[in-house]
């Protein structure tokens, strides 16, 4: 089995910041991608950021210049850095793994997601 937990959520105004974490344990040979999602109420979930074991980023065009993803291979660990957080960030942010198994097959798994509110 494989588990993502996901942390750092919560309540911050506008014009705040916010660290999302996400530790990825398992079985697991090795992490080819790492990325966030969010959704929001009514809406689809949608790709926020993602990096790739070599460090290569995607930004999904709102949050460019204010939000930055980063990881640690040697934790399997991701982060999401979020700044000038607005109100249409608001959403449940959901932590993403692409690896191969133990087994070498190539497999996806999800967080349980953590809510992030911008509001005054």
């Amino acid at each position: 089995q494989v588990h993502l937990v996901e942390s750092g959520g919560g309540l911050v105004q506008p014009g705040g910041s916010l660290t999302l974490s996400c530790e990825v344990s398992g079985n697991i040979f090795s992490i080819y991608v790492m990325g966030w999602y969010r959704q929001a109420p009514g809406k689809q979930r949608e790709l926020v950021a993602n990096i790739t074991a070599g460090g290569s980023t995607t930004y999904t065009d709102p949050v460019k210049g204010r939000f930055t993803i980063s990881r640690n291979n040697a934790r399997n660990t991701v982060y999401l850095q979020m700044n000038s957080l607005k109100p249409e960030d608001t959403a449940v942010y959901y932590c993403n793994a692409g690896y191969y198994s133990s087994s070498y097959s190539t497999e996806n798994s999800w967080g349980q997601g953590t809510q992030v509110t911008v509001s005054s």
